[in-house]
């Protein structure tokens, strides 16, 4: 049976699709499953931001396939490790958490680089053009160093 990550931003259009897509491209996929969620239903069922989809074909991830959806109490139980791009998915998540075993798989994923800072993945819907590049840059970065430290912990 694979490890599940799951990956959650708010929408589940532009951070969580590409920490997905990048996360998966750096593991087996024999052994490891990646998916993603928002807190949010807004986009259920919708393709990723066209944006998010052009920054990781240009670096050779395919993320078109995926489709939107939320975060629901059962992915507590269907995965091992819930990645959160900032500090309000974090609490929206917590909030859902039920035992402490839940609470423990949840955690902020620039953490991974930043231990214990609590830095937020910027949300790049709103933002500067290049946003997309530099989330791309920031989850690529934090990827690396996730995939890992799971392959070694899951030999």
């Amino acid at each position: 049976m694979p490890i599940k990550i799951l990956m959650v931003c708010l929408g589940n259009i532009c951070r969580s699709p590409l920490a997905q897509g990048i996360l998966a491209s750096k593991l087996p996929k024999d052994k490891f499953l990646v998916d993603s969620a928002g807190t949010g239903a807004w986009h259920v069922g919708h393709s990723p931001d066209e944006r998010s989809i052009t920054v990781a074909k240009k670096n050779q991830i395919n993320i078109s396939e995926q489709r939107g959806r939320q975060f629901s109490t059962s992915d507590f139980d269907t995965f091992d490790y819930i990645y959160v791009m900032d500090s309000n998915n974090y609490s929206d998540v917590l909030d859902l958490a039920k035992t402490q075993d839940q609470k423990d798989k949840v955690q902020m994923i620039l953490n991974d680089l930043f231990p214990n800072e609590n830095v937020d993945v910027p949300d790049p819907y709103f933002g500067l053009p290049n946003g997309f590049e530099i989330v791309y840059n920031m989850l690529d970065e934090v990827c690396d160093v996730i995939s890992e430290k799971l392959i070694q912990k899951h030999q």
